[in-house]
């Protein structure tokens, strides 16, 4: 508060960004937009509060020395200029194969690395890309360079900034949504929820007349459509006496939903794409880009008050044919607000759930929800966060915030449907500018957050005038908070012997507010370092009985939930590989609902390590303390655990045993007689055997038959590498022992075993991991063929096979390095010995749906057309393999940047029908589909452990 003068906000959109400020001295009636500059042609600059979130990557000399005015893009350079708003959306709407757009989409897909240079998506290797984090920094730091141009005395890295984010961001989009800040020059922002933000706006705009206006309101519903979100809030409403303001407390918010405007213009380039396509084809990537950027304008222009009745959509041919390949559609207001209407808000049943079978609505990527239909989410949303069964507990009041909201038409569908669910007529609050509703609503969040602290400051620096300052201070009105803080009560789950019901401690009472720092300072624990451990937390939203901070009880009765475990590994001190430490725990809810938990060493306060738990995704179903029978059954499974990882000491242990080779080599038939089949092993079992062959890994070396035995369950017990919490840190464990090699290189066998270890546990392996064991198996590899060509016998090396299915599981190295690969084995199949492994690598390695890699990596369609036209010439009826790698290699995702074309589809279904393809294979070309159990199993190469399911 030292250096601010103004709280900013900042609405970081999907659409568009967006500034408000206000100075910290002042009141909410001092809130104002900041105009941003920005080009809007070549030789034209102007300042509008609506910065388009979009970038083009232009062709270098493409924009002159326009590019640099009013200020260059972050990142861009005269060999990669860039250029960011509304010239970049113009420009991109004519070239969308160079345009960035929905990078904040982008930078909540886990799918990819966001971190990467992967925007624009699809585009060619002529066009210099950028990672949705470092799009989302140049939008921020263009508005650092207007804000500062407008305010050179108050630098914005010295004003107090509240950044928004979709109330259902994650932790991991949460966390880089602060690292572009960081980037853009913004090292200390605070986080605001988008619907939050929204509704202070409201209340700011009210004025005296706030209590009045929400005197009949009991429980306010938020509905945040953006360009690329929706986000639902409930804010319950509990009326003061005297007409006194009201308190607020918001009680839920809604999972993250990517669904927004971005979607709508996905709907209608799909209604118009057949008046533009030949019949039964699609249009390609580029030009469906440049038929939903047309759409977006029609869209806009057709919903706006005063619309015309129709539009003129024209998609543009291509190169000299550039007019007279062009073709025009009309798009009707009707059309519009009707396919909006059928595919977003559908009338719906307060018990509707939303549908799991994936719709149209894909193409760039993005992991879109199944189910587009608004109205079905938010009727799931309230059953479970207002739904008792009355429905007079439902929304007797809502607000409307986002761009698609400007439609009469939309707000009237939608407020039509919570009244029907009502059974009376929801108030709707006026929101008069929901395109800067969420920035407004940032600056007066701060303000009502940060202005008290900031005049304790400025009373204390006039010591003279301290007591009329405060007093000054203390009789200023103040704006209203939303409160709310936490609406559970949270509990860490104590490990003991076991007990009628499991123990715990409360860690965070209900209600405790955002900020406030709870001390369990009459408990202490003791926390080990530098070893795998893991945290259970549990939740419990009744109010009946109020805990209290340390509280021990027993965890049974209605309203438990169990969220998802922290796993973690905590550094031990220098020099030491484990620790154990005494500590006590300090728990806080931050302001975007998220519980930290940080324990501190009671011998030194300076020593400490946070915990942050994720609590706001939807946890396990709440129901009471296990039965009899389920504890017994799960006492009986932990007893065959127990003895499961005796046999793996007797074998492995530290002091050696009386045991010979055949007992060694038959420890995996043992550990089957006594837990079941491994495959049935589920994942919580497989690790903790693979801890448990972890810590002994030292005496893998006794014999080779240890060595062998280790290999093959330890890799068994940790495929394919991800999908637990804790294997990141298992891999970097397992690394650090690929160096040391084999202790029995001689042994063929221990070779492929070798390989086979490797290849299990690849997708959990990073890029340059991948590369180093790739250029290791290649030089085996070449071994093992100069050997088996010259002998005609087998190889030392160990299997070839298995090293050709290890070349193939590298997903995460990039594509070109593959396609050497792929074209290497198609010369090798030209051979008469060669097997049909090869065709099963080939398959992977061109495969449209990587199984665990980014979706960025895998291999362009037309790369892969030269290995699917070699499946093609193969006789499918006698070589099934070849038949399902190219299954792999033309399997439809809904992502037209790594879909084949239609037209090679075709050819490929037509050749499947003919050669008697299994209807499920047909289904994985036809439509988007996910692969069942026994495809997965035969891609990957090993059965996945039950219930996992990779991308």
């Amino acid at each position: 508060m030292a250096e601010s003068k103004f709280v900013v906000g900042i609405d970081l959109g999907t659409s568009h960004t967006v500034v408000a400020s206000v100075p910290l001295a002042g009141a909410a009636a001092d809130i104002a937009l900041l105009p941003i500059a920005q080009r809007s042609t070549a030789s034209e600059t102007v300042a509008q509060p609506l910065l388009p979130s979009v970038r083009y990557q232009a062709v270098p000399g493409e924009l002159g020395d326009a590019w640099q005015q009013p200020w260059p893009a972050q990142g861009a350079t005269p060999e990669a200029p860039a250029v960011i708003g509304r010239w970049a959306r113009d420009l991109g709407t004519a070239v969308p194969s160079r345009l960035v757009a929905s990078a904040k989409s982008w930078l909540s897909h886990q799918g990819v690395d966001r971190s990467a240079a992967i925007l624009p998506w699809g585009a060619g290797d002529d066009v210099a890309k950028v990672s949705p984090l470092a799009a989302s920094a140049s939008y921020l730091a263009h508005v650092k360079a207007a804000w500062d141009k407008a305010h050179p005395a108050a630098p914005l890295q010295e004003q107090t900034v509240v950044l928004t984010v979709p109330a259902s961001f994650d932790e991991g989009a949460r966390a880089l949504t602060l690292e572009a800040a960081q980037l853009a020059g913004l090292p200390s922002v605070h986080l605001l929820e988008e619907p939050k933000a929204a509704f202070h706006d409201w209340l700011v705009l009210q004025g005296d007349a706030l209590a009045a206006q929400l005197a009949d309101s009991r429980l306010v519903l938020v509905v945040d459509v953006g360009g690329g979100t929706t986000d639902l809030t409930l804010i319950r409403v509990e009326a003061a006496a005297d007409g006194a303001l009201p308190t607020l407390t918001r009680t839920a918010v809604g999972e993250h939903l990517m669904l927004g405007g971005d979607n709508m213009d996905l709907a209608l380039a799909h209604q118009l794409e057949p008046q533009f396509a030949a019949e039964g084809q699609r249009l390609p990537a580029g030009r469906f880009a440049q038929l939903v950027q047309r759409c977006r304008i029609a869209k806009e222009q057709l919903l706006a008050a005063n619309a015309p009745e129709q539009m003129a959509v024209t998609l543009l041919g291509g190169g000299s044919k550039l007019l007279a390949q062009s073709r025009t559609a009309t798009l009707t207001r009707a059309q519009v607000q009707a396919w909006v209407m059928e595919g977003f808000l559908p009338n719906a049943q307060p018990s509707d759930v939303p549908s799991k079978r994936q719709g149209a609505l894909r193409g760039f990527g993005l992991p879109y929800p199944a189910d587009a239909a608004i109205t079905r989410h938010l009727a799931q949303f309230l059953a479970q966060h207002a739904g008792s069964g009355n429905a007079q507990d439902l929304p007797d009041t809502v607000l409307l915030n986002g761009g698609v909201f400007h439609a009469h038409a939309i707000v009237e569908r939608l407020t039509q449907q919570l009244s029907a669910w009502r059974g009376q007529p929801v108030r709707v609050l006026h929101n008069p500018h929901p395109d800067w509703a969420v920035a407004r609503g940032a600056a007066a969040y701060g303000l009502a957050r940060f202005q008290p602290e900031f005049e304790r400051e400025q009373a204390q620096k006039q010591a003279s005038q301290a007591q009329a300052a405060s007093s000054a201070a203390v009789a200023k009105p103040r704006m209203l908070q939303i409160g709310g803080g936490s609406a559970r009560s949270y509990w860490l789950l104590l490990p003991g012997k076991k007990a009628a019901a499991p123990q715990g401690i409360c860690l965070l009472p209900r209600g405790t507010e955002e900020g406030v720092r709870i001390v369990l300072s009459g408990r202490r624990f003791a926390l080990k370092l530098g070893q795998a451990v893991r945290f259970h937390l549990l939740a419990n939203s009744s109010s009946s009985a109020p805990a209290q901070a340390g509280q021990m009880a027993e965890l049974q009765g209605e309203g438990w939930v169990e969220l998802p475990p922290l796993a973690t590994v905590l550094p031990a001190p220098p020099g030491q590989d484990k620790a154990q430490i005494e500590v006590q725990l300090q728990a806080s809810m931050t302001e975007v609902g998220t519980l930290e938990v940080r324990c501190v060493a009671v011998e030194d306060a300076s020593q400490s390590w946070l915990l942050p738990f994720s609590v706001r995704g939807e946890a396990a179903a709440a129901g009471d303390a296990p039965d009899e029978a389920a504890a017994a059954q799960a006492q009986l499974a932990n007893a065959k655990r127990v003895q499961a990882i005796d046999l793996i000491e007797q074998i492995f242990g530290n002091q050696a045993q009386s045991v010979d080779a055949k007992q060694v080599r038959q420890l995996r038939q043992s550990l089957e007689r006594l837990l079941g089949p491994r495959e049935s092993w589920g994942l919580g079992l497989l690790r903790a055997l693979f801890d448990a062959l972890l810590a002994r890994a030292k005496r893998r070396r006794r014999t080779p038959e240890h060595e062998r035995a280790w290999l093959n369950l330890a890799g068994w017990c940790l495929r394919p590498g991800v999908g637990e919490q804790l294997d990141a840190w298992r891999l970097e464990q397992v690394w650090a022992l690929y160096p040391q090699g084999l202790g029995y290189g001689k042994e063929a066998a221990n070779w492929t075993e070798w390989w086979v270890f490797w290849r299990r546990v690849a997708a959990g392996l990073n890029e340059a991991q991948q590369m180093e064991l790739l250029e290791d198996v290649a030089g085996h590899m070449q071994k093992a063929v100069q050997q088996t060509t010259r002998s005609g016998g087998k190889s030392s090396h160990g299997s070839y096979d298995d090293m050709l299915r290890l070349f193939a599981a590298m997903e995460a190295v990039p594509w070109q390095y593959r396609q050497e690969m792929g074209q290497w084995m198609l010369q090798r199949l030209k051979r008469p010995d060669e097997t049909v492994q090869t065709w099963w690598a080939i398959g992977r390695l061109a495969a449209r749906q990587s199984l665990a890699a980014n979706a960025h990596l895998v291999m362009p369609p037309t790369a892969a057309q030269e290995f699917l036209s070699a499946a093609m010439a193969q006789d499918w009826r006698r070589n099934e393999t070849a038949m399902f790698a190219a299954v792999q290699m033309a399997r439809m995702t809904g992502d037209r940047a790594r879909d084949v074309s239609d037209a090679v589809r075709e050819q490929v279904l037509e050749k499947m029908r003919s050669s008697g393809a299994p209807e499920r294979w047909l289904a994985m070309v036809e439509q988007v589909v996910a692969m069942d159990a026994e495809d997965q199993k035969r891609s990957l190469g090993d059965s996945l452990p039950p219930g996992l399911v990779l991308l």
